[in-house]
């Protein structure tokens, strides 16, 4: 039993100190120009086994796999076990507006969560995993005639990084082996970094550099159910829902403007906001699922989310509404996703890819703010295998996620994307005591 609490230790140290790296260096693994908005992207959550099955997961009762998207969830697990699942991302990005063409490509850590079971029916997971994300870095040029005929060229680089991250604690407890209920604390921290620079190609005019350095933290709650009704012998339907409650963001916005020539820097503006007064909101989330499963041969998912970030206050907000040729509005987001999962035999002993599990998923996302009053909607295509290692619990998943974000209507970037995805699902026993004769 101490050894496995000093594995367990040094795992977590190794991951917390990846994340912190990851957080100094910038951004988790996101790069999209849409970024520049708001929080940024919104991470799709969930583990290998979620996302390569669209991102459901609210309704998702599997022991053998980690599902925080539901706190109740958690209860679906062998009473003696300790579960844990960390997972990396590599994230390719083509973008393309126009005539203009381009590509990025990320690669990072994207969760670490754990599981500990409290008594035969209750359990409680703690985790680490992004929240939302800025990455971007571009460049234009002035084309107005009148401003080029008095001041020269004068081009423009704006980029940004940073994340949000959220840390978690959850508990769920099960009633009647039918009913499960669970509830979690989550807190949001971290920063984001918006710049802009406006450079003169006549030297007699001085540089301008601008922007906005944003420290976030809050903390805020998330409630989930799920209730599994037997249909026949073999089959299962399991209804589950979930609510995050929107909360009030506390930190600071430090905003800038200063000019350069030479040697030679001149601060024109700097002020110091706190968040509370400029009064940033996350918006509250209320999901939906509905699951059928047959044994451990088969499942199928449908989930649906809305959150709302009307309310968000980042329309007007320093640093959280970027002034441009597009217009930034938070609004009301709506997800829909669908995912299946087989495995042929769990239990056969002669044919390996027998035991895997394979899935397949589909997703439809609009984003929580419009440009000029139009939405950003992202669709896709999700595939995955879990690969059985060792023990019968243990296994690595691999998954893949292609789609598309937005088009190259009303001028916008289209962003077209293939996310590969590997989780290691860790499982063992604990709690036994040996037997000696």
């Amino acid at each position: 039993m101490i050894r496995k609490i000093e594995k367990l230790f040094l795992l977590s140290v190794f991951l917390i100190i990846s994340f912190s790296v990851s957080a100094q260096e910038g951004t988790y693994g996101a790069y999209s120009p849409y970024s520049i908005f708001g929080i940024g992207d919104i991470s799709k959550e969930g583990t290998a086994y979620n996302k390569s099955m669209g991102g459901t997961g609210i309704a998702t009762r599997n022991r053998r796999y980690i599902n925080y998207l539901n706190p109740a969830a958690v209860t679906a697990r062998d009473s003696l076990s300790f579960m844990a699942d960390f997972g990396l991302v590599q994230n390719n990005k083509v973008f393309a507006q126009g005539d203009l063409r381009s590509a990025h490509n990320t690669f990072n850590i994207y969760d670490f969560v754990m599981t500990f079971p409290i008594w035969k029916s209750s359990a409680f997971m703690v985790g680490i995993t992004p929240f939302s994300d800025v990455g971007y870095n571009f460049s234009s040029i002035e084309t107005d005639p009148e401003i080029i005929g008095s001041t020269g060229n004068v081009s423009y680089d704006s980029y940004g990084t940073g994340s949000v991250y959220q840390a978690f604690l959850g508990a769920g407890v099960t009633f009647w082996k039918k009913l499960s209920v669970g509830a979690e604390m989550i807190y949001y921290f971290g920063s984001l970094d918006k710049i802009t620079n406006m450079n003169y190609s006549d030297a007699s005019y001085r540089s301008l550099n601008s922007g906005s350095e944003l420290s976030l933290n809050g903390v805020t709650g998330k409630f989930g159910l799920q209730f599994e009704q037997k249909l026949s012998d073999d089959v299962s339907m399991i209804v589950g829902a979930t609510y995050r409650m929107g909360t009030d963001m506390k930190g600071y916005a430090t905003n800038f403007r200063y000019a350069d020539q030479s040697t030679i820097t001149d601060t024109l503006k700097f002020s110091v906001d706190t968040l509370a007064r400029s009064g940033v909101r996350f918006g509250d989330e209320l999901g939906l699922g509905i699951s059928f499963k047959g044994g451990e041969k088969w499942s199928a998912e449908f989930n649906y989310l809305r959150s709302d970030w009307r309310n968000s206050g980042m329309d007007t907000a320093p640093g959280f509404a970027i002034s441009g040729d597009s217009k930034f509005s938070a609004t009301v987001s709506n997800s829909f996703r669908a995912g299946f999962e087989i495995v042929p035999n769990r239990n056969d002993i002669r044919y390996y890819f027998k035991r895997c599990a394979y899935r397949a998923g589909v997703y439809y996302d609009q984003s929580y703010y419009k440009l000029d009053g139009h939405s950003v909607n992202s669709m896709g295509i999700t595939l995955g295998i879990t690969l059985p290692v060792y023990r019968l619990y243990n296994g690595i998943s691999l998954g893949v996620d292609i789609g598309q974000k937005s088009s190259t209507k009303y001028n916008m970037i289209r962003e077209r994307y293939a996310m590969f995805v590997i989780g290691f699902n860790i499982h063992d026993l604990w709690f036994i005591k040996n037997q000696y004769q």
